[in-house]
Formats: C-alpha cells, structure tokens, sequence
C-alpha cells in the first residue's frame, strides 16, 4: 500500500512540474519565430503576423465594373439592348458552325475507324489472303494511318478554334449560357 501512495505522489509531481515548464504549441511558435533570423533573400513571406490590413487590393485587369466594353473587341461592343441581342446572334451562328464542323469532322474520323477495322477484320479472317495481299496491306494501312492522324489533327484544330471563339464570345459579353441556347435547343439537334 505504502508503494502504491510513492507512485502515485510520484506521477502527481511530475504531471505538476510537467505543466508549469510546458507551453504551448501556439507560444512555442512565437518563439521559435522571435528567434528565427530574418530573412536576407529578396522574396518576401506573407503569414498572418505581418499581412497588411490597412492596404488596398491590388488587382490586375480592367476595374471592376468599370466600362467593359473599352475590354471588348470593337465588333462586339454593343450600345443598345438591340445591337447587343444582335452581336450575340452573331457570335451564336459562328460558334454554331464552328460545332458543326467539329461534328462533321468527328463523324468522317469515326466512319474511317470502322471502315478500317472491317477490312482488317477481312483480311485477317482468310489466312490465304494475308499471304497473297500483304504488300498492299501494309499501303493500305500506311494511308490510313495517314489519313487518320491528318483528321485528328483536324479535329483538334477545329476544337481549339472553338474554345477560342467562345473565348472571344465571352470577352464580347456573351455568357456560356447564351451560347449553350442555340446548340441545345431541340430543332438544331
């Protein structure tokens, strides 16, 4: 019994000295910081301790709500709600067939796949034809590779074409849902 009150006495001083040497994990940073030397190097470190607050912010780009049309491209400033609706039409026609094209060139990429992959079906299902036909096969399946990567690289180009346009479209005024109005509607499709 004597043993278990020495233990116990024991622990309590130690949990007592503990925590008045201890601190905390917050206080421990302070004076980690305090100590730190400053540092020489040109960038500067931006922490809650020294973030400005009485500042203002700087912002790159046109003011906000300032005149957006000085932003915009000449075409596409617009006076009036008239000539605004009228510059929208015009950039939903060109985004409209800039999609088409990008659906024609997909469908025409799409209809060379399954093309290929029928003759090659054919002429690897007769093992007599693959001996008697393997230099033209191997012509044949240069060009379409040929012809494959020229469409894609098609494709992307008309993709990337695309997402400038709607790029200008937006720097215009014209906002995504506008120009998602014309290729969702059900007559277009």
């Amino acid at each position: 019994m004597k043993h278990t009150k020495l233990i116990a006495m024991a622990t309590l001083l130690l949990l007592g000295a503990s925590g008045a040497v201890g601190q905390s994990l917050g206080d421990a940073a302070r004076a980690a910081r305090k100590n730190k030397p400053e540092s020489t190097s040109a960038t500067r470190h931006y922490d809650n301790d020294n973030l400005p607050t009485n500042d203002g912010l700087s912002v790159v780009g046109p003011p906000p709500g300032g005149d957006a049309s000085s932003a915009a491209p000449k075409t596409a400033a617009a006076n009036s709600p008239a000539d605004h609706q009228k510059a929208a039409d015009e950039w939903k026609d060109k985004l409209d067939k800039q999609r088409e094209k990008i659906e024609s060139l997909n469908h025409e990429l799409d209809l060379e796949q399954r093309e290929y992959r029928l003759r090659a079906a054919a002429m690897y299902a007769d093992a007599g034809n693959r001996l008697r036909n393997a230099v033209q096969w191997d012509k044949d399946d240069a060009q379409y590779k040929s012809d494959v990567d020229g469409k894609q690289k098609a494709l992307e180009a008309a993709r990337q074409e695309l997402s400038e346009m709607q790029e200008q479209a937006r720097k215009a005024g014209l906002t995504e849902k506008d120009q998602e109005k014309e290729s969702n509607s059900p007559d277009k499709r």
